[in-house]
């Protein structure tokens, strides 16, 4: 086994749940351990609707990227916690609109970056790369990220899910302003997270804090709206995340669901 190989079975914590292979198996995929199910069936006892949240924050990043690149004219993307891939990820929804779109990929979970570089691939117009990076480290994201992506054009920054993981002490906020401040006017902030509105969402969370490799810290709509001060908000602003820009097609009844909020504001 190469050094590469060994350090990536090293990382891979099979006795613990792990949020992205989690929410893999809440979205119905396959990329995961007995351990990480056992978790997702431990969170939908507590809260049934909780695999419903986790689909319409993916759907969010397929309307918030197609706005970014059909609507805004976005030809760079920085994805960070990236997931483990589905459908319509983020270079799928922006290159079918603009085949020369530049994607980064950001995750530090062995086994998301594995699947990541085998199954993501780039048009011959654009570019995919993957870098293995904590959330927290903002500058080295950025120096690996500036390899592939050109920090003098406008870029849009997608956090889903992701702002969550990190607790109130390490100042989550701040680590928005970091990767914001690095990026052009002209730039775009997607982000979604869910929210603490709902005990038995509360309740959940509890459970799989106590037993996770990692946690998930639920917020209020108000402390999430936090991370765009600054930004021209596009409409409709912060908002339960399936009322932003719903398709045409989704019911007014659809738009209630969930209990996670989203936004796309605009670096002036």
């Amino acid at each position: 086994m190469s050094t590469s190989s060994q350090s990536a079975a090293d990382g891979l914590r099979t006795d613990r749940p792990h949020s992205a292979r989690v929410w893999n198996y809440l979205l119905g995929g396959t990329d995961n351990y007995t351990v990480d199910r056992r978790m997702g069936d431990v969170i939908l006892e507590a809260f049934p609707d909780f695999a419903d949240i986790a689909r319409l924050q993916r759907a969010f990043l397929a309307r918030a990227v197609r706005f970014l690149a059909v609507e805004a004219g976005i030809r760079q993307f920085l994805d960070i916690g990236t997931g483990l891939p589905t459908a319509d990820n983020t270079h799928e929804v922006a290159q079918r609109a603009a085949p020369e779109s530049r994607i980064v990929y950001v995750d530090n979970d062995p086994l998301v970056l594995t699947h990541a570089r085998a199954l993501l691939s780039s048009t011959p117009e654009g570019a995919c790369a993957y870098i293995d990076a904590d959330v927290r480290d903002a500058d080295a994201i950025l120096a690996e990220a500036a390899r592939t992506l050109d920090f003098s054009r406008p870029v849009g920054l997608t956090m889903l899910g992701i702002m969550g993981q990190l607790p109130d002490e390490d100042d989550p906020w701040a680590l928005v302003d970091r990767l914001l401040d690095a990026l052009p006017a002209g730039s775009y902030l997607a982000l979604s997270d869910g929210t603490d509105t709902s005990d038995a969402l509360n309740r959940a969370v509890a459970s799989y804090n106590a037993n996770s490799a990692g946690s998930y810290h639920l917020r209020s709509p108000e402390r999430i709206s936090d991370f765009f001060h600054g930004l021209e908000m596009v409409e409709p602003g912060v908002v339960r995340t399936s009322a932003w820009r719903p398709d045409p097609h989704q019911s007014p009844v659809d738009t209630l669901r969930g209990h996670a909020v989203s936004g796309v504001g605009l670096k002036v």
